[in-house]
């Protein structure tokens, strides 16, 4: 039995010049980082033939391609296993299919590929797992997403990515100061919609308007660069300013990033404290993001009683292998 453990991510600045449509002519960069909220996948040999995929349905077929769960199924092909194997998976926040904005779906194919390659008895590094990641939900499975997760996923801990027009990606960590990078993590605050977001409703407006809004991309891309600058710097407290400027950028690039509702929510905590944030994600619904300074953030929580809190930490590492059965 194998049993592989790999973070959600956490996206603050330059979402969207991921997508092949803004980098091709240049370069993208987001910073992100992951938290200690995981997708563990548990990969065991069978002793028939079939291969078992059990999530929140079960499969058990006899051939691979009958698979319908595609993330599993091409995560299988992919690694060249066709037949005798069980594969599970659990999330530690919404079901790993769900929309939550915290790149589960990357996080799950990260996992999978990272535990189906230990099963097989070679171990990937990050990069391939990345690539292989990429190659199945863009290139094969053709969804209309980044390169920002699978990366995140697969590296681990606060990182500045650039996304470069020959294909290239480079995951460049961002250093602080000791304690600075906890006493960040202690300003922000997280908040699920109740809502789950669905990135095939709003990447392909997107991703269609990215030209028409190179410049606002343009934009998001340096402050990217900018927050890395101020972090490597010691200056956390422009934090949520940057994040504020970039909520309203993000919003303007399609139609249903935000909603009445999601505004609202923003709204409330805006005047309760909060002094920047951002939906996580494609946008729509998952999870909302904010900086606060501490003494604020029991008013910010009383005005979003409504919501429901996730506390986190920010996990150094990338996905990983936690168990091998002899």
């Amino acid at each position: 039995m194998i049993i592989s453990k790999t973070p959600l991510r956490m996206s603050f600045l330059g979402g969207g010049s991921d997508l092949k449509e803004y980098y091709e002519s240049g370069y993208g960069a987001v910073v992100s980082t992951t938290i200690d909220k995981y997708v563990y996948i548990t990969v065991n040999k069978r002793f028939s033939h079939n291969i078992r995929v059990a999530y929140s349905s079960v499969e058990d077929v006899e051939k691979v391609s009958m698979i319908k769960h595609n993330l599993v199924r091409e995560s299988l092909l992919m690694t060249g296993i066709v037949k005798g194997v069980d594969v599970s998976y659990v999330s530690d926040l919404l079901p790993a299919h769900e929309g939550s904005g915290l790149g589960s779906s990357s996080s799950l194919t990260v996992g999978t590929l990272n535990a189906l390659h230990a099963f097989m008895g070679r171990p990937a590094s990050a990069r391939r797992l990345a690539e292989e990641a990429c190659k199945i939900e863009i290139d094969i499975l053709g969804n209309p997403i980044g390169k920002q997760d699978q990366y995140a996923a697969a590296y681990g801990g606060l990182n500045f990515i650039r996304f470069n027009a020959d294909e290239s990606v480079t995951v460049d960590p961002i250093i602080m100061r000791p304690g600075l990078k906890k006493k960040l993590n202690k300003r922000l605050l997280l908040f699920h919609t109740g809502v789950s977001t669905n990135s095939q409703d709003i990447l392909p407006e997107q991703k269609q308007n990215t030209k028409a809004k190179a410049d606002t991309l343009h934009r998001m891309v340096s402050m990217a660069e900018d927050l890395r600058k101020r972090l490597r710097n010691g200056d956390i407290d422009s934090f949520g300013e940057l994040l504020h400027e970039g909520w309203k950028h993000k919003k303007s690039l399609a139609t249903k990033v935000s909603s009445s509702s999601i505004d609202d929510y923003y709204m409330k905590a805006r005047s309760a404290g909060a002094i920047g944030g951002k939906i996580l994600g494609s946008g729509g619904g998952g999870f909302l993001l904010f900086y606060c300074e501490e003494d604020k953030q029991e008013a910010v929580r009383n005005a979003l009683s409504s919501l429901r809190e996730a506390r986190f930490r920010f996990e150094p590492e990338g996905s990983k292998i936690i168990y091998v059965s002899d």
